[in-house]
This record gives structure tokens, sequence and C-alpha cells, in this order.
């Protein structure tokens, strides 16, 4: 089996798109990460979300073709339904990901999964490279307080994800399953019960990953107290067998938050998109109040995304995160999706990496960056 990339990036392996970039064209992204809703039934205590609200717009199946279409027309490889909302609370989210698959787009979600029943995962899954499920604690009690909601789903997800594992082993699927800790370092006391509960549950794997906070530290992550965690993390990863991977984001959790660049070069080839529509650059601009990061909305008549990627607005956005009046350290938000891809496109512009193609076998979910 190709090796499963947890903690890093894939950009190396699109030397296409990398030598379109470095010529100075207008390229399109190679993964989007998008959701179809700013909704979610949960009211987990590390949301980011939450601090990205935006003007809402319905987003529906016929936009969503259309999006679609253009962007298999464009070039993007791969959408990940993931984002600022939990895309199972828009009813389309089913067919988005069938369309999506049928029209040649590698497709993937993230959600809490409390309702994802069998048929709904039978109809799913095989149009998924991934999917994962956000999952912070290890004891019911735990997942209550952590995630905000009842007990009771707690149980009920456990046996999805069951269920989610047999599927794809009766119809041989070629879709890892696999869930994620987003982890505060206060609910430390829940890495070793959720890393024993994962070995019960047999998922592909479980990630352990860190909180991302703005710039203004809202949520209040303090990443000095994560090395207090390192222990913890890897008496996790030994949980680890033949079928079952437990892995720590190190790079990230190791950080102290602090970034090694200072421009951001990531997201043309990975852009984000609001719940609502909303073009932006990445998840760090959603709120109204950065209104000057603001593109279009794949929502308003008219509208096609293909047109959105080539326009003036979309670049001079870009080109601006990628100047020198922009700060990264200052102006968004720590440890971000396209951190690990800026970390090399960044030593490229600084004569440190020649992004030569990586040596071996192709990762898994080369698409999603």
């Amino acid at each position: 089996m190709s090796e499963l990339i947890l903690d890093g990036s894939k950009i190396l392996w699109h030397q296409e798109r990398l030598e379109q970039w470095k010529r100075g064209e207008r390229i399109a992204p190679i993964t989007i990460d998008m959701a179809l809703t700013q909704a979610c039934q949960y009211n987990c205590v590390f949301c980011y979300a939450n601090m990205q609200r935006n003007k809402p717009h319905k987003i529906t199946m016929p936009i969503m073709k259309n999006f679609l279409d253009d962007c298999a027309e464009v070039g993007v490889k791969a959408i990940s339904l993931v984002s600022d909302g939990e895309s199972t609370a828009n009813p389309i989210y089913e067919d988005v990901i069938v369309y999506g698959k049928s029209v040649g787009l590698d497709m993937a979600m993230a959600t809490h999964g409390n309702t994802l029943t069998e048929d709904v995962l039978r109809k799913i899954l095989p149009g998924l490279t991934y999917l994962r499920f956000n999952f912070s604690a290890g004891t019911p009690e735990r997942y209550s307080e952590i995630m905000g909601v009842a007990v009771e789903k707690f149980y009920e997800t456990c046996e999805n994800i069951k269920t989610a594992m047999r599927i794809k082993k009766e119809l041989n699927l070629d879709v890892t399953i696999g869930m994620q800790m987003v982890l505060m370092p206060k609910d430390g006391d829940q890495i070793i019960p959720l890393a024993k509960l994962g070995k019960e549950l047999r998922p592909d794997y479980l990630v352990i990953k860190h909180c991302s906070d703005d710039e203004e530290g809202t949520l209040g992550v303090d990443y000095n107290k994560y090395e207090e965690l390192y222990d913890l993390l890897h008496e996790a990863e030994s949980y680890s067998d033949d079928e079952y991977l437990v892995k720590a984001k190190w790079s990230k959790i190791t950080s102290k938050g602090i970034r090694r660049y200072n421009r951001c070069y990531g997201t043309p080839f990975h852009l984000q998109m609001s719940g609502t529509g909303l073009v932006a650059p990445c998840g760090s601009f959603f709120n109204e109040k950065y209104k000057q990061y603001h593109i279009a909305n794949i929502t308003d008549e008219g509208v096609r995304f293909k047109d959105i990627i080539k326009s003036d607005r979309y670049w001079e956005v870009m080109d601006f995160l990628a100047s020198d009046k922009f700060d990264a350290c200052s102006m968004c938000e720590t440890l971000c999706l396209q951190d690990k891809t800026n970390e090399v496109l960044d030593a490229y512009k600084k004569g440190k990496h020649d992004l030569k193609a990586p040596d071996g076998d192709l990762p898994q979910h080369l698409n999603f960056i």
C-alpha cells in the first residue's frame, strides 16, 4: 500500500501545475475545500467556523451541478466537503458526491457522521476517496462536553463507523475511512481513550491534530501546552497495527503555532470556499469583516466558477496574499489548511527548494494536496 500522508503536502507530485505557477500563469486549484452549508447540528468547543460567519446563501443542486461541471472543465482534481459547515445538514450532499464522481472529480467528506445511515453509506462510499469522522473524545461524557451534543450521539456515531467499515469490506471499496481528533491542550485526557476506542471500531486511521485559532486568539489555544502531551501522543501512536494507523500531526503540534514564512502562495493550489457559496482564498477570511478578500459567490445568478478563477478580482486577491503587503504571521489564522504547501513554495521562492518531483510510489489521496 502506498503511503497515507496525514502530516504534510502532496504539492510536489503535481509538477504540471507547479510549472504553470512558476511561469506566472493563472492556474486552477488542484483541491477545493468547501461546505454545502454553514449549518451544523453539533456545537464543538474548538469550532473555527463559528468565527467565520458571512451573509447566508443557499446552495442548491443546480448550483452544484454547474459548479462541479466547471471544476471538471478547468482542471480541478478534487473536492473535499469540509470547510465551515456540516455538509450533511444540506440534503443535496449525497447527490453532490455521486455527481462529482461521475464528472471525474475525486470526492471526499469530513463529518460528525451521526446521520450517516446504512442506506446513505451504501450510496456515498463508492463515490468517495475518503470519509473522515470528526470525533474528538474517547468517552461518552467527554464527547458530549467537547462536541456539544447529547451523550447518545457518541454511541450512535460509533455504530455508524462500524457500519461504514463493514460496507467498505463487503463491497471491496477503495475508500479510506478515518477518525479525526481536534486536540485542544486541555482535552489531553481523551487522547488514550480515543486511541483505544479506534482500536475497537477499526477505522483505517485515527489522526490527532492541533486546534487552529484566529489571529486574535479567540479560542485561547496555548500552543506551548501541547508539549505536555507528547508522551501521551506517542503512546497513542503505539496502538497502531497493520490495519489501524494512529498518527499525530507532529509538525504542527510541535510548531508552537509559529509560521516559518510571511507570504501565502498556497491558496491558488488549495482553495477554500464557504458553505454560503462564498469564494474567498481560505477559511481565515470568510467573515464579513474580511470583505477585502471576498471574490464572488457561486449562488449569484449568472455567476460561474470557471469565470471566477479567470477573473482579475480573483487574481488580485491571490497576488495580494503572495505580496510583501501581506504577513501570514499576523494577518490570518494559525497553522492553516495551506500551511504545509506554503512551506514548500516559500522555500522555493527563497532558493532553498527546487520543487523536484519526489521519487518512489505515488501517495494515497494524491489530489487532496
